[in-house]
């Protein structure tokens, strides 16, 4: 049984490939140019570029399970590929905003909900994965940390339940050692809500030193963001963060997913701390 990881230079599809290669798993890494991934002796590479579907039959054969990240163009092309391939399995990678009260029209949510619906209408059995916010979207702030100045920031006292990428990994590779989670859809989280203030209190905590905040306004953080970011995608965070001051997020434990505690906050600034730290 071979299993494809899409995206292996992500930073969840390399942990999903270095689990399923530690558990003895036949694998093929596949990435746009294959000659720049670095896997596991006797991992197989492949190109798969979503925008070039004539090369998706060489990429899924003999594949019998997919990791796949919801990315809109070429999904309908690519699951039409692996039904013919005979591919038994999909666990796909999608968002906690495909299920938020926003989703019929929040850009983020329709992104994602474009791809499971792509996969749901192939009839290629499949297991849909929602996390919510990953904890290492606080590597944005990680110059500005780095240089001691105040982090500038709309919305701060926003809630999220920050979830760690090797949790979203762990409940992957779960799923894609047993097809018999065809059919289900997962949605998980760090282990607590908090805010984006509280979270930078705890970089600062574990650096020694306070983590200023400069709250922006909306007007201002579009103009500042925006500058490298999609409109319709920064619209959507700017929504998202707005409705959650004061809401504390929704909790869903990974650990019976797992079979182990969730991973904190705290667990991932530590070991992400080196990225915080001051520049010389």
């Amino acid at each position: 049984m071979t299993i494809l990881v899409t995206g292996a230079r992500g930073n969840v599809g390399r942990r999903v490939l270095d689990r399923l290669h530690a558990a003895g798993h036949d694998l093929r890494a596949s990435g746009r140019t294959p000659g720049d991934l670095t896997v596991p002796d006797g991992v197989e590479t492949a190109e798969l570029d979503l925008t070039r579907p004539a090369g998706f039959d060489a990429a899924l054969n003999g594949v019998d399970s997919v990791f796949l990240y919801a990315e809109p163009d070429g999904a309908k092309d690519l699951f039409e590929a692996a039904a013919r391939a005979g591919v038994r399995h999909v666990v796909l990678l999608s968002s906690a905003t495909v299920s938020g009260p926003a989703a019929a029209t929040d850009p983020l949510a329709l992104h994602h909900a474009a791809v499971e619906d792509a996969l749901a209408a192939s009839g290629v059995p499949g297991t849909v994965l929602r996390p919510g916010a990953f904890a290492g979207n606080a590597l944005g702030w990680s110059h500005t940390i780095g240089a001691g100045q105040p982090v500038r920031l709309p919305y701060p006292d926003a809630h999220t339940a920050p979830v760690h990428e090797d949790d979203i990994a762990d409940v992957a590779a779960a799923v894609l050692g047993d097809a018999s989670s065809a059919g289900r859809t997962l949605t998980f989280s760090g282990p607590r809500s908090m805010t984006f203030r509280e979270q930078l209190a705890v970089i600062g905590g574990l650096l020694g030193r306070d983590v200023p905040v400069h709250e922006l306004t909306r007007d201002e953080a579009a103009d500042e963001m925006g500058r490298f970011m999609p409109a319709p995608v920064l619209a959507s965070l700017l929504d998202q963060w707005a409705a959650a001051v004061g809401r504390p997020a929704e909790v869903h434990d990974v650990t019976a997913l797992t079979g182990r505690p969730a991973r904190t906050f705290e667990q991932w600034a530590r070991e992400h701390l080196d990225a915080f730290t001051a520049r010389t």
